[in-house]
């Protein structure tokens, strides 16, 4: 495993500062220099994208219109470590290592045995995860000379992360934002406007994909698929412009390992493992980030650490859809990818988790839920923010309505552990804050949040839709 910089602390004040004006290296801070890639260790790695057309096996030259080839070459590459460019680390030291903390308010909140930890990443500019991957991204742009990136944003995390890069490394920057989060959540909006980023409502009229769904949905609440095809649709016309996507696949999974790797250390440094490592569950980059490294250790060391997913009951991929082969846009434009999935014709309900709001699973987490490597749960909206709620009263942060899917969980271990009179430690990623989400918490406590699970006959009528490939038996 590649080392991490020689320090042996961190204090929360070196967090705050510049690095001009502490003048610490990076080999000075814990920051990995790899990314940790788990294609190289799963016993069954996933099957080859499709070409949408022919319904063959794509190559990385197909993928060129979209993407930088450094990052398809990360995309299909089998190497366990990939080096991350030092000037990507440079600006990660601008928030990384981020801090994990032990939730002694929550356990006692809970009167649980139970050690509960979080890895908080709203310590990060743009208030989540996400910019450990929307660097990486924009810096191999940046050096392939492309002028701007397209983009989608489901609650507005990722384009905040996406705006907030494209600005360091002087890159244009279009994200297609999810229409009901665009309503609900002006600020992150703002956000993405500050840093020079131009928001536009999905569908739109802008896009031939966007027209598409209006003229069938006038008052279509959007989705992640539909503004994954509107944003896709503008780099395959546009020369200057690339696309970039902040979950689901290969690439930007392992990008976020950052996460789990800093995490391994710091539960090292106390003394514990955890039982259970719990993230949220959109497309994936979430839940890989923090599990992937622990989820080694059970592939490669013989542990039996529990890596947990948490889906919303609204859009539950993973614990109710089916594997096969999907489109990862609405429109039908990107490559078939090998996922759970109920339908890219999916749009879930308009739940305030708006990062969560995805109809299919990336293809490393599908296939390694396949081969009963990972597990999956889902959580009522009602569940998360009554977890969220209990967490910030506890804990003093509020988290963002995507993390309460995974505090929800860990109080379902806690108090499972508490029922068992078990000493159980449960590590979380608590991966954004709620700063910008404060209308969910008011329609929260105003009675206004409803209680939303898929039927079966919902789920039912979704995959009947699904007229893409299934998975061959033989890898089944």
């Amino acid at each position: 495993m590649p080392r991490w910089g020689s320090s042996t602390t961190q204090t929360a004040g070196s967090l705050l500062v510049s690095m001009k004006q502490t003048k610490i290296t990076l080999e000075e801070r814990e920051i990995p220099e790899c990314w940790y890639n788990i294609v190289a260790d799963m016993p069954n790695r996933p099957l080859p994208p499709l070409n949408p057309a022919t319904r063959e096996p794509i190559g990385p030259e197909a993928l060129a219109p979209l993407f930088p080839m450094a990052l398809i070459q990360q995309e299909v590459s089998e190497e366990r470590w990939i080096p991350i460019p030092e000037e990507v680390r440079d600006i990660y030291t601008r928030w990384r290592p981020t801090p994990l903390y032990r939730a002694y308010g929550l356990e006692k909140a809970l009167d649980t045995p139970a050690h509960i930890y979080y890895k908080y990443e709203g310590v990060s500019p743009a208030g989540s995860h996400k910019p450990n991957t929307a660097v990486a991204q924009a810096f191999y742009n940046k050096e392939e000379g492309v002028k701007k990136i397209a983009t989608e944003t489901g609650a507005g995390q990722w384009g905040s992360a996406l705006a907030f890069a494209c600005q360091l490394f002087g890159l244009g920057c279009e994200v297609y934002m999810v229409r009901i989060s665009y309503d609900q959540k002006p600020y992150r909006k703002m956000m993405m406007n500050t840093w020079g980023a131009e928001v536009i409502p999905s569908p739109s009229k802008l896009t031939e994909a966007g027209r598409k769904i209006l003229a069938e949905d006038p008052e279509s609440p959007g989705s992640l698929g539909i503004a994954i095809s509107e944003a896709v649709e503008r780099a395959a016309t546009d020369p200057d412009t690339k696309y970039s996507l902040g979950s689901v696949l290969n690439h930007v999974l392992t990008h976020q390992t950052v996460v789990g790797q800093e995490a391994l250390l710091q539960m090292e440094k106390a003394g514990e493992l955890p039982d259970v490592v719990i993230a949220p569950f959109g497309g994936g980059s979430n839940f890989a980030g923090l599990s992937f490294p622990f989820l080694r250790l059970n592939l490669v060391e013989g542990q039996s650490i529990r890596c947990l997913a948490s889906e919303p009951t609204s859009c539950p991929k993973l614990t109710r859809g089916v594997f096969r082969y999907d489109f990862g846009d609405t429109v039908g434009m990107t490559p078939l990818l090998p996922m759970y999935t109920l339908g890219h014709d999916f749009v879930p309900a308009k739940i305030h988790a708006g990062g969560l709001r995805y109809h299919g699973a990336g293809a490393l987490v599908s296939q390694l839920l396949h081969d009963d490597l990972i597990a999956a749960e889902a959580v009522d909206q009602l569940e998360s923010f009554e977890a969220g709620v209990t967490f910030a009263r506890a804990e003093g942060i509020i988290p963002a309505p995507e993390a309460n899917h995974a505090i929800a969980s860990a109080i379902r271990e806690a108090n499972l552990a508490k029922e068992r009179g078990s000493k159980r430690v449960i590590l979380f990623n608590l991966c954004g804050h709620g700063h910008f989400d404060m209308s969910a918490y008011e329609a929260y406590f105003s009675g206004q949040l409803e209680r939303h699970e898929l039927s079966q006959q919902e789920v039912d009528a979704a995959i009947a839709k699904i007229d893409t490939p299934e998975i061959p038996a033989v890898a089944q």
